[in-house]
């Protein structure tokens, strides 16, 4: 190599040197952005956090989206009413006035008085939270919700077993169901036949057993799912109590570790691209 070629050489080492370093390192190492598909911000009697701390909490572990609830509908009020930069809340219509209600709402005819009269403050995308166990889901008062759900365009987020999802499905089968839990620990047999069956239910993933395995690495049966249905799952924190809100950052950094064990493309779609799909500004 000549003297000239070696100092040349030499520059364009020196300049590419210089141009990684001038690479901020967050650039570099932000994790990926999550959408949380399952937040309560409670309001019975305050809240765990004030609003400003619950928005940098948000901000610190990249959360750039909420699908926002509360038990009442005084928490969801305040986070929209608050109008955070780089933070899109998608509010859903809580079914509840306080937490008993979750034993009665589908027998009590003046919950879906609640509903439409939420309903009319123009912003809502769903109805839920909702709990319901079996046949709970065939009263008069909770197909009324469905249909009331189906004819506005709204989701419904749904606490249920399996047998209570198909009831839904039956009341309506147009409607639009985001399966809470994704069954808690219902065989990834039975969840895998039910989004063949459903194509308009997805699977929110907070609480969801059997995910990972041993040292954290996705289970075969996950991944396997996680790689036919890239379109179907959504990721959430559940924030139903305050030791909820207190391990915030560690829950998102569970999903970020078995998110990384999947191809970038679907780790997206899952972490935040399927909300963006569904809950997209018409």
């Amino acid at each position: 190599m000549s003297i000239i070629s070696a100092r040349t050489g030499w520059r364009f080492f020196i300049a590419a040197a210089v141009l990684l370093s001038a690479v901020p390192a967050r650039a570099i190492e932000e994790p990926i952005e999550i959408f949380d598909a399952h937040l309560h911000y409670n309001w019975e009697p305050k809240p765990y956090f004030q609003v400003d701390e619950v928005l940098a909490l948000f901000r610190k572990h990249r959360v750039t989206g909420i699908l926002a609830t509360s038990r009442p509908n005084t928490g969801t009020h305040a986070l929209m009413d608050a109008k955070a930069d780089g933070l899109w809340v998608v509010p859903f219509i809580r079914p509840y006035r306080v937490r008993p209600d979750i034993q009665t709402w589908f027998n009590d005819p003046t919950i879906f008085d609640l509903v439409q009269d939420e309903y009319k403050r123009g912003y809502y995308r769903g109805i839920g939270e909702f709990h319901l166990s079996g046949k709970a889901a065939a009263t008069e008062c909770v197909k009324k919700a469905v249909d009331f759900a189906v004819a506005n365009d709204l989701y419904l987020h749904a606490h249920a077993d399996d047998e209570a999802v198909e009831i839904l499905m039956r009341h309506n089968a147009r409607a639009k169901i985001i399966w809470a839990h994704t069954g808690f620990s219902l065989a990834p047999s039975r969840v895998a036949a039910m989004l063949a069956t459903y194509p308009q239910l997805w699977g929110e993933l907070s609480y969801r057993s059997g995910i990972t395995g041993a040292g954290g690495a996705l289970t075969p049966e996950w991944r396997a799912m996680f790689e036919k249905y890239p379109d179907r799952f959504l990721l959430g924190s559940d924030t139903w109590i305050s030791e909820r809100w207190a391990s915030y950052g560690s829950i998102m950094a569970e999903y970020r570790g078995w998110l990384k064990q999947l191809p970038p493309g679907i780790a997206k779609q899952i972490a935040h691209g399927n909300a963006k799909r569904l809950f997209a500004k018409q």
